[in-house]
C-alpha cells in the first residue's frame, strides 16, 4: 500500500504533455449560469489550463490558443463534465456478483460494516477500494461522495483513504464513525482530527466524515460528533436515511434539531424512503440534499416515496456498485424512466391520458452533473464552464449505439453506454484516454485484486447464510414477509434458479 504523505502519484500518468489542452471539434453539452440550463455548442472547443476550463468556442480553431497548447480532435465527439456520484461505498468492490438477490435487511445482516469486517483484511481493502474507483473513472464517474463505513480499525480505514488518493479521482472520502469493540468511537474521531491535519499531495481527495448514529447511536458519541461538526467544520457530513417503514430515521428534522443541518458543512442524506413534504421543505430551507440512488432502491427494496417531488434538492448515488452498475448514467437513465412511469400512472389512474412527459432528458443529465455539484457545495463542478474544474468525459458520437444522435444530451442519457467513453479527464489530466486507463499499473493491480477478491469470497463463503426471522431492528411494526415470487417458467417451477458461485 502506498502512504498519503508520498509526494506524487508514481502510477497515475494521466498527466497532460503541455500545460493547455484543446478538445477541438467535439459538440459541448455546457452550463449557462445565467439561466441555469444546458447550453449545446456544436463544432466547437474547450481549452484547459493546468486545472480548469481556461476557454470555450462556437468554432473547432479559435484563435489565440497558446503555442504549446496540445491539440485533441473530437470530430463527430460529445464532450460533458465528469459525472458525479453522491453515495459510493468503494471498499465493497471485491464482493462483486454475491449479491445479485439480495434485499436491503439481507444485505444489512450480510455484507454491511458490521457484518464484512471480518472478511477483509488492510491490503484486501486497498484493493478493493483502488479497483473500484479505477472503474467509476473509466465509466466517466470524476467525482464520488465515498460513504466509508470501514472504519475497522486505523490501518484498515487508512488503506482505503491512501487507495483514493492514488486512484487519481477526485473523493469526497467520508470515513463513518461507528464503534467496535476492537475501534472505539472516541478513536474514531482522534483519527479523524489526525487524518483533518494530513497533507494530501494533491487536491484530488477532501476530507468528509459519516455517521448514521444520530437517532439510534450511543449518546456520547452524538454528543462527540455534534461538537466535531460545529468546531472542525468538514466539508461533507453523509448520512444514511430511511425512515418510512424502516425503523431507522436520521430525518432532517432529526439533525435540525441537534443543530447540524444548518452550518457551513454540507449534508448530504442518502435514500430518504422516509422524505415528507415537511422534510422536503427542510431540505430546501437549509440548502441540503438527498441522493438518489435509483439502482440500489430499486435492487434492495428501500422504497421509493416522494423523492421525486424533491428534485431541486436532489443528486443522483450509485451506492453499492459490488451488486449492479457502477456508472451514473446508468442512473440518470433508470431514474429518468422510473419517475416517468409513476408519473404517468398517477395521470392514467385518473382515467386521463398524458399529454405530456413529466421529466426530459435535460433534467437527469443535470441531476447526475450540476445536482451533484451543488450538493457537494463545489460550484465548479459538473458543468463546462469557463473557470470551473476541467472534469470532463469524451463519448464517440459514431459508436454503434451513438451513430445517427441529433440531440447530444439525449444521446448520452437515452443511447450511451461506458464502452462509448472514449476520454475521461479529473482535474485537466486524462485518467482515460483512447478508451483505456492511463493507470500505469492497472495489469499488476487486476492481478493483485483478483487474488484478493478471491480470498474475500471464500471467507463470505465459508460463512453460513443469513436467515431472516422476526422483525427489522425488532421493531413490531417491520416484521419480516415476503412478496409473491415471479414465474416466467411455463409449467412446473419458476425459473427462480440457484446463484452460480
Amino acid at each position: 500500500m502506498r502512504s498519503t504523505l508520498l509526494p506524487v502519484l508514481a502510477c497515475h500518468v494521466g498527466a497532460a504533455l503541455s500545460s493547455s489542452l484543446l478538445l477541438s471539434g467535439g459538440t459541448i453539452i455546457a452550463f449557462d449560469e445565467a439561466s441555469q440550463s444546458l447550453n449545446v455548442i456544436r463544432n466547437g472547443a474547450v481549452l484547459v489550463t493546468d486545472d480548469r476550463i481556461a476557454g470555450l468556442y462556437d468554432e473547432a480553431s479559435p484563435k489565440g490558443i497558446p503555442a504549446d497548447a496540445e491539440i485533441v480532435d473530437c470530430t463527430h465527439k460529445i464532450i460533458t463534465p465528469g459525472f458525479i456520484d453522491t453515495h459510493r461505498h468503494g471498499w465493497q468492490t471485491s464482493l462483486k456478483t454475491l449479491a445479485s438477490n439480495t434485499t436491503l435487511a439481507a444485505y444489512l445482516a450480510t455484507f454491511s460494516s458490521y457484518t464484512a469486517r471480518s472478511l477483509f483484511t488492510a491490503e484486501d481493502l486497498y484493493e478493493s477500494q483502488l479497483a473500484g474507483l479505477l472503474e467509476a473513472l473509466n465509466a466517466g464517474v470524476t467525482t464520488s461522495l465515498d460513504h466509508a463505513h470501514n472504519l475497522w480499525s486505523t490501518e484498515r480505514a487508512e488503506a482505503g483513504l491512501d487507495a483514493s488518493v492514488e486512484s487519481g479521482a477526485r473523493v469526497f472520502w467520508a470515513p463513518a464513525i461507528d464503534p467496535t469493540d476492537e475501534y472505539s468511537g472516541l478513536d474514531q474521531i482522534r483519527d479523524w482530527k489526525k487524518w483533518n491535519k494530513k497533507s494530501f499531495p494533491n487536491d484530488l481527495v477532501t476530507l468528509g466524515i459519516a455517521y448514521d448514529g444520530w437517532d439510534i447511536g450511543a449518546p456520547e458519541i452524538t454528543q462527540a460528533m455534534t461538537q466535531l461538526i460545529k468546531e472542525e467544520k468538514p466539508h461533507v457530513l453523509t448520512i444514511h436515511w430511511l425512515g418510512g417503514l424502516w425503523p431507522i430515521n436520521s430525518a432532517p428534522s432529526l439533525l435540525h434539531s441537534i443543530g447540524v443541518l444548518n452550518t457551513s458543512t454540507a449534508v448530504v442524506l442518502s435514500h430518504g424512503p422516509g422524505l415528507t413534504a415537511q422534510e422536503a421543505d427542510l431540505l430546501r430551507l437549509t440548502n441540503q440534499f438527498l441522493s438518489i440512488t435509483p439502482e440500489s432502491e430499486m435492487h434492495y427494496g428501500h422504497g421509493h416515496t416522494y423523492s421525486h417531488r424533491a428534485h431541486s434538492q436532489a443528486a443522483l448515488g450509485v451506492d453499492t456498485q459490488f451488486t449492479f452498475s457502477t456508472d451514473i448514467l446508468t442512473q440518470a437513465r433508470l431514474w429518468l424512466q422510473r419517475t416517468r412511469s409513476r408519473l404517468f400512472d398517477e395521470t392514467m389512474d385518473q382515467w386521463i391520458i398524458p399529454a405530456t412527459n413529466p421529466m426530459s432528458v435535460n433534467q437527469a443529465f443535470l441531476l447526475a452533473t450540476r445536482q451533484g455539484a451543488l450538493a457537494l457545495r463545489r460550484p465548479d463542478l459538473g458543468a463546462i464552464q469557463v473557470g470551473a474544474k476541467a472534469d470532463l468525459v469524451v463519448f464517440d458520437g459514431r459508436s454503434p449505439g451513438m451513430l445517427g444522435w441529433a440531440d447530444p444530451v439525449a444521446a448520452v442519457i437515452l443511447h450511451a453506454n461506458v464502452g462509448d467513453i472514449t476520454d475521461v479527464l479529473v482535474d485537466g489530466r486524462f485518467v482515460k484516454r483512447n478508451g483505456k486507463l492511463a493507470y500505469a499499473g492497472y495489469a499488476e493491480l487486476a492481478d493483485r485484486f483478483l487474488a484478493s477478491a478471491d480470498r474475500v469470497r471464500h471467507r463470505h463463503l465459508a460463512r453460513p447464510p443469513v436467515v431472516l426471522a422476526g422483525s427489522f431492528f425488532g421493531a413490531t411494526y417491520a416484521a419480516y414477509g415476503s412478496p409473491a415470487e415471479v414465474d416466467v417458467v411455463r409449467g412446473e417451477g419458476t425459473g427462480y434458479g440457484p446463484l452460480f458461485w
